[in-house]
């Protein structure tokens, strides 16, 4: 089956996420869970900026959108699958 365009991005801004946060988890650890596992593992805000910043510029070369666009598509997906900030 083919995974269409928004899985996929969904997918790479996750396992990027958890790359940057520097945690041996991949999208596919955490596929088909319905608890909160983004509340498990935590990143600090360095590395929240840095993966911000990189989805923005992903999302803006993949869905071809303008960059204030592609920035609050990131802050949603930030919102809603970022891992917590520790202090």
């Amino acid at each position: 089956m083919r995974k269409d365009k928004n899985d996929i991005i969904v997918e790479t801004l996750i396992n990027k996420m958890f790359e940057i946060a520097g945690h041996p988890v991949t999208f596919e650890d955490i596929s088909g869970r319905t608890d909160n596992w983004y509340q498990q593992w935590t990143m600090t805000e360095e590395q929240n900026k840095e993966w911000r910043e990189w989805g923005s510029k992903y999302i803006k070369k993949e869905k071809r959108l303008l960059k204030s666009y592609a920035d609050r598509q990131m802050a949603m997906f930030d919102l809603n699958y970022g891992l917590k900030i520790k202090q």
